[in-house]
């Protein structure tokens, strides 16, 4: 049953996703807002395949600390599930992205239409400030700036060593950290094609103002909120693994961050 249902969501991803990569192509005259809401009107209709084809359903806990202005989000990551739900959890956002994944057939090209921040990892010290200036201006149009502080998606019970890509950019732009932990990596894990049915919980933390804070401070706070909710809530995946050390994941290609 979950290969059935697994071979019938990446049918149906095929199907949804190519006509809506067309549409983005043909509407690049239009204002980056405009299209940013018409491409991820792809966001909702994924979102219920997931749930009714592969059976995951999501929960939110802390949702409360959304604020109401925009801000960083820093986020474990795990699988793909969560650059799609993030998406629908939060308002309008971006992501700080690979800048090679916009060249892939049909998803890329429609992600090359949102606006986003695309990074060349190759750049050392520079792709940081790719960042900070793209991440500037996206938060300036209003949108919100998603940020996987390991650089890579980790298996549960991981955890990478927290860049400060995201702080620094917090930082510089004035605007809170919002820490988000999830155990999407349980029922969808990298690279793997099978996914199986249950529940994720998605754990919105406290914001983490900017104010006075030293950027090594913000992303400590964050590292520390984040890997504590993570065995808070999922302690499983943590047994006789001391707090703090990490577990190392192989480098993954989906995410930019410096």
């Amino acid at each position: 049953m979950h290969l059935i249902r697994s071979v019938l969501f990446a049918i149906l991803l095929a199907v949804i996703t190519v006509p809506y990569a067309l549409v983005a192509m043909l509407i690049f005259w239009l204002p980056p807002m405009t299209r940013h809401r018409i491409i991820t009107s792809w966001v909702p209709i994924m979102m219920w395949v997931i749930r009714h084809v592969l059976g995951i359903r999501y929960r939110v806990l802390g949702a409360e600390n959304i604020p109401a202005g925009p801000a960083v989000v820093l986020s474990k990551h795990q699988s793909a599930w969560e650059t799609i739900a993030l998406q629908q959890i939060f308002p309008p956002l971006c992501y700080v992205l690979k800048r090679e994944l916009l060249r892939v057939p049909f998803f890329g090209w429609a992600l090359a239409q949102i606006p986003g921040i695309a990074i060349d990892r190759g750049a050392g010290k520079d792709a940081l400030a790719q960042v900070i200036e793209q991440g500037r201006a996206r938060l300036k149009e209003g949108l919100w700036v998603v940020v996987f502080p390991e650089g890579t998606r980790v298996a549960p019970g991981a955890m990478r060593r927290y860049k400060p890509g995201g702080a620094f950019l917090a930082k510089r732009a004035g605007v809170p950290v919002v820490p988000v932990a999830h155990n999407a990596g349980e029922f969808w894990r990298r690279n793997a094609f099978l996914k199986w049915p249950g529940e994720i919980v998605v754990s919105i933390g406290p914001l983490i103002e900017v104010k006075g804070v030293k950027v090594e401070e913000i992303n400590t706070r964050a590292e520390a909120w984040i890997e504590g909710e993570m065995r808070r809530l999922f302690p499983h995946h943590y047994a006789g693994q001391p707090f703090g050390e990490p577990v190392e994941a192989e480098p993954d290609a989906e995410n930019g961050d410096r």
